[in-house]
């Protein structure tokens, strides 16, 4: 793959993503603008620098997932390839201070954040805009699509990052996680609780996973803390209004026994 990566002025800033500063070194302006406000004055603690192999990396992983949805491969733009590149190699540095990248709509309601996952095409981000049709000012969107978690003694908070999906729905702010709810399709509205042996199923679908077996030992431990301090929810659903308000209402219940 021919590159003119290595050839571009590097900007250096220095970002911060769920309360860790990072200084980031790119070679597309429209990487950095599209960090803009997640920009800081703070001190860094790691940097990263995407470099032409990890581009290539990237090309060949979107290579991979064409192949699986039985799609055309085509090549990405290097801009498109650096802002994903950038992407993977802070998560990989983000479980050293406990944070973990999760695929996912999270919306914070009355104070306490909501993370709906699901499979691709399942959902989440519409029923996310139920919440805030049916509820209105009360809720206020995190991140559409890749949310961050800090796990520490004292819970787990949900932070907003720059990789918000489609629409660019979120903010950088954060909110404590209150529940995780797994969505699949349903005629009918039900929210049940999930135990662990399910949730754990969840979470290891939809967070990022490394191929370094010292950082997936740390992901894991992350995971099971997390599955310590937070509520999990099956929610069946439909496309209707109704599905917030049950998915809301169930989760005011009782909390479900770990």
């Amino acid at each position: 793959m021919r590159s003119l990566i290595e050839e571009r002025r590097v900007e250096s800033f220095v970002a911060a993503f769920a309360g860790v500063p990072v200084r980031i070194n790119c070679r597309f302006a429209e990487n950095r603008a599209f960090l803009q406000d997640y920009i800081t004055g703070e001190a860094p603690v790691f940097a990263v620098e995407p470099t032409q192999a990890d581009l290539r990396r990237m090309q060949a992983d979107f290579d991979r997932a064409d192949r699986a949805d039985g799609l055309p491969q085509h090549r990405r733009s290097d801009m498109f390839l650096e802002n994903n590149a950038i992407h993977a190699l802070l998560a990989e540095r983000f479980v050293q201070y406990g944070v973990l990248l999760m695929h996912g709509s999270a919306l914070c309601m009355d104070g306490e954040a909501y993370l709906f996952t699901a499979s691709s095409g399942t959902g989440k981000s519409t029923h996310a805009r139920l919440w805030r049709e049916v509820f209105g000012d009360r809720v206020w969107m995190i991140n559409d699509d890749k949310p961050l978690l800090r796990v520490t003694d004292a819970g787990v908070t949900v932070w907003g990052s720059p990789w918000n999906g489609k629409h660019r729905l979120g903010k950088n702010a954060s909110a404590p996680l209150r529940a995780v709810v797994s969505l699949h399709r349903d005629r009918e509205n039900h929210i049940e609780p999930l135990k662990q042996a399910a949730a754990f199923s969840v979470l290891v679908k939809q967070i990022y996973s490394s191929k370094d077996p010292a950082t997936m030992a740390q992901i894991m431990a992350l995971e099971k803390r997390l599955l310590d301090r937070v509520d999990f929810y099956a929610l069946g659903c439909n496309m209707e209004p109704d599905a917030a308000q049950i998915a809301w209402e169930g989760m005011q219940r009782k909390a479900p026994e770990k």
